[in-house]
């Protein structure tokens, strides 16, 4: 993140055969209903035992102590508008007495509430796995619990937090979506609902702090605040704060260019604490200051060597600012505008620092320094001075970032010796720089996140994870998963991700479309990803080799021919919810596709003089003023809600800054030829039919061999190291990589692990095999990531992925990475004879996800996405298409 002013695939060439089969199939699809993912214990139906909250024409009371935490008061309001949302019926809500009523929802804090601590002392509740935990509930209908009453429905939590998520988690239950506000999703109308018999809980979180960072909020999120609620307020930030936890999050680090979350609304960080949210500041604005804090109060230069005592007066205020509200601080300390620190600034000093800081924090508050939470952010050249030796006292979280792609840059070593304050992941979803802006619409595709924060999970980095979202709006689907993923990773395994996208789904639109709606989502982030809209331009896809333009315009309007007709057959109540969520970002998609498509078609006409390129800029122009239609129709939602949420620029970008407004792109024309002059029109020219293999394996036609990862013929594994495919990572099919991710790494041998790909040449001699990879960095360390590929019995040749490669802006082998979503990498072999041979490719180390293997015998023509798919003469393997993703192509 660049602080800035305000102002400022797969795999081309399936054939239409497919394409006509996936149109016939869809409606079928479509109509399939999804499986809960998560455990169910509310009912419309009577069950056994089961506690009426709603039923009869009347609701169970709902009864709380007012000596409980604020906040959890506040979360029991919302539950009683909540169950009024579902069932028109307003229960009632007291906290002085016991109301009147034979079934009764009692609502507590252990320690904090009167009400749970007398159950508890009866012996009526048991909160033995509940007490002293973080964050951790528990849901069980209790038997005669006071006086007069028969049954209560107890909601008890281990403290404020845990109180208020059991409080939102039968709020979830009922019918009620944590966007029902933020994304208009409405409430399917209940007469009555039955809580299961038993005890329900979630557990304890697995990752301490959970959270997001509104950011690069202008011109869309700063306008609609603005025209909504005079500005990013405390009117504002309480639907964000509502949302977090009815996500089960409790981190925010606030909206900063031109903002300041503690002076612009002073009742913003009151009612924060008040909810029950963790607050924080972003990785460059230390002690709960802000970057326009300093604009407006400090002095002097933004130097420790120059000016220390004026920054330490500055960083005091803001500790004293913070109080004994929840708050995690930040230290040590950036350049200005979120910049490096001056060429003078060395590790003692930033040591210095730290140490001063930490002085302040123990004045301030009057407790040791380590009873504060605090975290040092390693975010770009921060990195390099950790890597340099710098360290933090052992209580401060190491807040390791990825490289503002989704790629994480570091992470700690197996064995490391554990630190009190542990590690965490600042994650984007979202960012302002280099190579290019990425803010417009979401690019996230689930799989990815998970293998990328699963790698995190693993290797221990479990106590904050934080993800830059932006504008909040339109990464709600990203959101919403990295959330959940983070209260239990183990929840989640890699092919249970469309299994969580189908149930998002029907939490929000009802199962009956949950499965075709998971497949457009987990559709538009894949194609999406394979390139961000801010990076497209005519010259992305090729025009002549595969039919690869084509192909992706055809996959995006097979996409948006999808979500219209889901969208037709929704109820018109769920219409303002699933054009933001699912049509909206389809249709602007695959519009932006198609107008690049023809721009790149106009200028080829025009470059040969046909006179198609006139209609064909004629067609750009008309796509381009779509565009603007598409985001107008966005605006006008629910009655103008979101107006202004779409305003961020998206066409025309010239370089890594976004342009002030969208601009239409060049187009050219020709003069009209005469009857007799005129050029007749030349087709694309079409992909030859590829050859049919009369063996087993892939074969060779026009002098390549193209195999998606996934298709392996064979999986070796070695001792506890096993493949597993990760269905739908990558911008072709799915990725591949090797399990647990903490393994060593290994040089290969006969038995380790491999995938072996049968393969039929025409020739031999030499070859070039072109291993596809997920960008992946080197968050191991060392000299980078390595695999082995061979032929038969041939020795493996050792490929670094990270030969060159440094996540920094200036360096071309990362910008190109990120950009293209995709780290290529070459090995040369020489094949002794023509016909049968095996491919290898071997594990050397942990973290390295393969996508897509090619084998060039010189008929490999320039591409993007790589050449489609080979023909093979076996059937895709089990073990690659058991599930069948709902975003599989």
């Amino acid at each position: 993140m660049k602080t800035l002013p305000s102002h400022t695939a797969r795999a081309a060439g399936r054939c239409w055969l497919v394409l006509l089969a996936l149109l016939v199939t869809f409606s079928t699809q479509a109509q399939k209903t999804a499986a809960p993912f998560t455990a169910t214990y509310v009912s419309a139906e009577k069950g056994k035992n089961s506690f009426p909250l709603a039923a009869g024409g009347k609701t169970a009371a709902l009864y709380a102590s007012n000596s409980d935490w604020p906040g959890v008061l506040r979360a029991a309001r919302d539950l009683q508008a909540d169950i009024n949302r579902v069932t028109k019926l307003t229960p009632t809500l007291t906290t002085d007495k016991a109301p009147a009523g034979k079934e009764v929802v009692l609502i507590g804090t252990i320690g904090k509430s009167p009400l749970i601590d007398g159950l508890v002392a009866s012996k009526k509740l048991d909160v033995a796995q509940v007490a002293g935990k973080w964050e951790t509930f528990v849901l069980q209908v209790v038997d005669k619990p006071l006086p007069g009453v028969e049954r209560a429905l107890v909601i008890a939590g281990s403290d404020k937090r845990g109180t208020i998520y059991g409080i939102y988690d039968l709020s979830q239950q009922i019918g009620v979506s944590p966007w029902y506000w933020w994304a208009d999703v409405p409430v399917k109308p209940q007469q009555a609902l039955y809580v299961a018999a038993g005890r329900h809980s979630q557990g304890t979180p697995q990752v301490k702090y959970r959270g997001i960072f509104l950011n690069d909020e202008a011109p869309a999120l700063s306008g609609w605040a603005k025209e909504k609620f005079g500005g990013i307020n405390s009117k504002m930030y309480v639907h964000v704060f509502e949302l977090i936890l009815r996500l089960k999050g409790n981190y925010l680090w606030p909206a900063m260019w031109g903002n300041a979350f503690n002076d612009d609304d002073k009742q913003s960080p009151v009612l924060a604490d008040e909810y029950g949210i963790v607050m924080g500041t972003s990785h460059h604005e230390p002690m709960v200051r802000s970057q326009q804090e300093w604009k407006r109060f400090g002095s002097g230069p933004w130097n420790y060597q120059t000016n220390e005592k004026t920054l330490q007066d500055f960083w005091r205020q803001g500790i004293r600012n913070m109080g004994t509200k929840e708050s995690i601080v930040t230290l040590a300390m950036r350049g200005d505008g979120d910049e490096p620190m001056s060429e003078g600034s060395n590790i003692s000093l930033l040591e210095k620092i730290v140490a001063d800081q930490r002085k302040i924090i123990a004045e301030e508050t009057g407790k040791p320094a380590e009873q504060t939470p605090q975290l040092w952010a390693l975010y770009k050249e921060v990195q390099d001075y950790y890597d340099k030796g710098m360290r933090v006292p052992d209580d401060v979280t190491l807040l390791l970032c990825d490289d503002n792609w989704g790629n994480i840059r570091k992470l700690p070593k197996v064995g490391e010796k554990p630190r009190s304050g542990g590690y965490g992941i600042y994650y984007h979803f979202d960012y302002v720089g280099g190579p290019r802006n990425y803010k417009w619409l979401n690019t996230n595709p689930l799989p990815r996140i998970w293998e990328q924060m699963h790698l995190a999970h693993e290797y221990g980095a479990n106590q904050i994870w934080i993800v830059n979202v932006g504008d909040l709006k339109p990464m709600e689907v990203p959101i919403s998963f990295f959330l959940d993923y983070a209260w239990n990773p183990d929840r989640i395994s890699a092919d249970q991700i469309d299994d969580y996208s189908r149930d998002w789904a029907a939490k929000q639109f009802g199962p009956k479309y949950a499965t075709g709606i998971a497949d457009i989502l987990a559709k538009y982030a894949k194609y999406n990803s394979r390139r961000k809209p801010e990076l497209l331009d005519a010259n992305t896809y090729s025009l002549t080799n595969y039919r690869e333009w084509e192909t992706v315009v055809a996959d995006y309007n097979q996409l948006r021919t999808q979500a219209e007709k889901i969208n037709q057959q929704l109820p018109a109540e769920y219409r303002d919810a699933y054009y933001q969520l699912v049509l909206h970002p389809v249709q602007a998609c695959a519009n932006l596709n198609e107008l690049y498509y023809t721009v790149a078609q106009n200028r080829e006409a025009a470059k040969n003089g046909q006179a198609t390129a006139n209609a064909l800029a004629e067609k750009a122009k008309a796509l381009y003023a779509k565009d603007a239609e598409i985001t107008q129709r966005y605006h006008a939602l629910a009655g103008g809600k979101w107006n202004h949420m779409m305003d961020q620029t998206h066409i025309g970008y010239t370089y890594w800054q976004q342009p002030e407004q969208n601009a239409m792109p060049a187009v050219q024309t020709v003069a009209q030829p005469t009857a007799a002059a005129a050029t007749p029109s030349q087709p694309v020219p079409a992909t030859k039919p590829q050859a049919v293999a009369k063996g087993p394996g892939f074969a060779e036609a026009d002098g390549y061999v193209s195999i998606e990862a996934a298709h392996y013929t064979k999986a070796v594994d070695g001792g506890a190291v096993k493949w597993q495919t990760i269905p739908d990572l990558g911008r072709t099919l799915s990725g591949v990589t090797t399990f647990p991710t903490t393994a060593p790494g290994q040089t290969p041998t006969s038995s380790s692990p491999r995938l072996e790909y049968q393969v039929q040449l025409s020739g031999s001699g030499p070859v070039t095999v072109r291993a596809y990879l997920a960008p992946t960095l080197n968050f191991l360390g060392g000299e980078g990531l390595r695999y082995a590929v061979s032929f038969d019995d041939e020795t493996p040749q050792i490929i670094n992925l990270h030969t060159g490669m440094v996540a920094d802006n200036g360096n071309r082998p990362w910008e190109k990475a990120v950009a293209e979503n995709i780290i290529l990498k070459e090995s040369k072999h020489t094949l002794a004879k023509s016909g049968a041979h095996v491919l290898k490719f071997w594990r050397v180390d942990p973290g390295v996800v393969l996508e897509k293997l090619v084998v060039d015998l010189g008929g490999v023509k320039p591409s993007y996405l790589g050449p489609p798919e080979s023909a093979s003469g076996t059937a895709a393997p089990k073990a690659a298409e058991a599930k069948g993703s709902v975003g599989q192509r």
